[in-house]
């Protein structure tokens, strides 16, 4: 299903012919105007192009929905399918079954290009940025951590190097200097407080997690802890710099259409000021507009 098309235009075309009339009925017309033979104009309707974008639930998909006004005044219908997962939006998109997505950092990105052949995506823009969250039931800083925590993480490897940078940055742990995002749990030279890191759980299953007591600190992605009615501004013992951070969130399109005008119709309101303000007001600090 490919719904990436230029807008249709419908001309009809309608003759009116009138009876003759007499010589009295023309002078008639002629007073009253001229109402005998007339042709219509042809009109014409343009039909809206329709967009869908795939995209997980919070934020991404109430970010489109804001963004739909927009869209609709530029002649593109947006149509948005939500998913519970971050496997099946790149699928739908490779099979094309949606037009573009939009759940997905670019680190994610990339790997998901390494590791499937058959992915032939660009990146059409970043929208925003989701600071990662510690968060625990027992403590109410990092500080307080005890030695031995258990520290529970995603299970998804391309989080890894950021959590792993985080608790770097908060002094915690301490890792090689050319470890960067693709950083792991096995690069860790320093362990000071001998926490032990357990990288076994789904990202979406996190905030569950948490609220079941498990370990003693989880670190849970914005949009995951949101939608499980978490704040990350107030309930996160601690959150992640945003400031040159590079795991923005991005809509993702098949190659083939990245020139597409309506795609780039779709970035250019995504990036616009008033998606800022919204994602702004909206999340209070959990989302970030991502710098252009």
């Amino acid at each position: 299903m490919k719904k990436l098309v230029q807008p249709i235009t419908i001309s009809a075309l309608v003759l009116l012919l009138g009876a003759c009339g007499t010589g009295e009925d023309s002078t008639e017309d002629q007073n009253s105007g001229g109402t005998g033979d007339a042709n219509e104009e042809n009109t014409a309707e343009e039909e809206n192009t329709t967009l869908t974008v795939g995209a997980t639930n919070v934020p991404h998909s109430e970010i489109l929905e804001f963004a739909s006004d927009q869209l609709a005044e530029e002649g593109i219908d947006l149509e948005i399918e939500t998913f519970n997962d971050y496997v099946l939006p790149n699928k739908a998109l490779a099979q094309e079954e949606i037009d573009a997505n939009y759940f997905q950092h670019i680190p994610y990105f990339e790997g998901q290009l390494e590791e499937n052949d058959d992915y032939d995506f660009v990146n059409a823009g970043g929208v925003h940025i989701e600071p990662i969250g510690v968060y625990s039931q027992e403590y109410d800083s990092l500080d307080e951590l005890p030695d031995g925590a258990e520290i529970i993480m995603s299970s998804s490897v391309a989080d890894h190097g950021r959590i792993l940078m985080m608790l770097e940055e908060e002094g915690l742990i301490s890792l090689p200097d050319d470890a960067g995002i693709d950083a792991s749990i096995e690069d860790i030279e320093e362990n000071p407080n001998n926490f032990e890191f357990r990288a076994d759980i789904e990202a979406a299953t996190l905030p569950q997690a948490y609220k079941n007591g498990e370990g003693d600190a989880v670190l849970i992605n914005s949009n995951f802890a949101i939608d499980a009615g978490l704040s990350p501004a107030e309930d996160a013992i601690a959150l992640e710099n945003a400031e040159n951070n590079p795991y923005v969130n991005i809509v993702a399109v098949r190659s083939e259409d990245e020139e597409n005008e309506d795609i780039q119709t779709l970035v250019d309101v995504m990036q616009s000021e008033e998606v800022a303000q919204f994602i702004e007001d909206e999340y209070d600090g959990a989302v970030i507009p991502a710098e252009e």
